[in-house]
């Protein structure tokens, strides 16, 4: 793999820039696919038409992306919004003894949406934070029969876990439990085909590893769930025939824009057609190949400052250094070079791309000797 090739497509950074757990580089060439798809249109007398075929363009490529038709595919704004829809439209999670089963390292914004969107009586029931779930065995201890749906992540931000996804999905499929799958840390870096596994709900945002930026979400929706549910929060790109024009008249949508609502925004889906489309080319597990590489020589370095998995199998994208008493030294030093990562409860986090070569983490791990050789401070 010529990572030059794939690095010259990028805008750079000065330095290094290791955090695509965060928010993924763009291409160098969004600028004017924006303009060509986007303010082309815009220039014209009648510019829906061609929006909205943009707009198709990118359920496409998340078709393309994870192997599913796209007309299961349904833009959002966010995974917040996203999760609010999925859970209000759920009658089972209404009745007194719903029960949704979360982890406390899910991304916060999960538990609060969760919170405000559920009925008061419902219980959220979490799985402790020091459990390890990247074990099978523990979600079989918490997939109990009277949980209604789970949140599953598929890789944990803070963590840099992997979830056993497929085992997962298993269990709950055969104790009756419905699963809603939070994919946005693995969508573009961890391959996922939705041809075979096959959970009830999908969210997910294409800022991250997928290089789309913000505003770009979806929800996908398995068709086995798809007439069960009645969204709350539909506007006319939720009806049947958004263009009938009759207030007294609502038809859901025969596919999972059903779950869209009203006029949806264009822009950032144009953007991200093109990075998913980019991406898929590439392949994702050639991108997963690349990524573990890299992850590969910072656990060789760093093993015993790892708090993230050092089994392929049970990593996400990103790792996690806790480099102790000298941590803050480190963080410090490292800005100084403008070699860029975060930093959360757990340590640093560290995500390497496509547009990083082996050269980037060696760099890494030079800088990081340096600054442990400095007298502390």
């Amino acid at each position: 793999m010529k990572n030059k090739i794939y690095s010259a497509d990028f805008h750079p950074v000065e330095g290094i820039y290791l955090l695509s757990h965060a928010v993924g580089r763009p291409l160098i060439s969004a600028e004017q696919w924006l303009s060509n798809t986007f303010f082309t249109a815009w220039k014209k007398a009648q510019p829906w038409s061609e929006w909205l075929a943009t707009i198709d363009a990118f359920r496409t490529s998340l078709g393309h992306l994870f192997n599913a038709p796209m007309t299961e595919f349904c833009p959002q704004t966010n995974l917040s919004s996203a999760v609010v829809k999925v859970v209000m439209s759920i009658e089972a999670l209404q009745k007194p003894s719903a029960v949704v089963l979360l982890s406390e390292v899910d991304f916060p914004s999960m538990g609060f949406a969760l919170q405000h969107a559920l009925p008061s009586h419902c219980e959220l029931r979490f799985i402790p934070a020091d459990q390890d779930l990247t074990d099978a065995n523990v979600w079989d201890q918490y997939l109990t029969k009277d949980v209604t749906l789970t949140l599953i992540s598929h890789a944990y931000s803070n963590t840099g876990q992997l979830a056993p996804l497929s085992e997962i999905i298993r269990l709950a499929n055969q104790r009756h439990i419905l699963s809603l799958v939070d994919n946005v840390q693995s969508a573009g870096i961890i391959p996922l085909d939705l041809s075979h596994t096959k959970p009830a709900f999908v969210i997910g945002s294409c800022v991250k590893w997928l290089c789309g930026g913000p505003g770009a979400g979806y929800l996908w929706v398995n068709p086995d769930y798809l007439d069960s549910c009645e969204p709350k929060d539909v506007g006319w790109f939720s009806h049947q025939d958004p263009f009938e024009f009759d207030i007294h008249n609502f038809k859901f949508a025969n596919s999972s824009l059903k779950f869209w609502g009203g006029t949806p925004s264009v822009v950032p889906f144009a953007i991200a057609t093109q990075s998913i489309n980019y991406l898929h080319d590439i392949g994702i597990a050639k991108l997963h190949q690349h990524n573990q590489k890299l992850l590969d020589m910072l656990t060789q370095a760093f093993g015993d400052e790892c708090r993230s998995p050092a089994n392929t199998l049970s990593r996400s994208g990103t790792l996690i250094l806790n480099f102790g008493r000298q941590h803050q030294q480190i963080s410090r030093s490292l800005r100084a070079q403008h070699i860029t990562v975060d930093n959360r409860t757990m340590g640093m986090r560290i995500s390497p791309h496509i547009y990083n070569q082996p050269a980037d983490i060696t760099d890494f791990i030079d800088a990081v000797h340096r600054a442990t050789q400095q007298k502390f401070t």
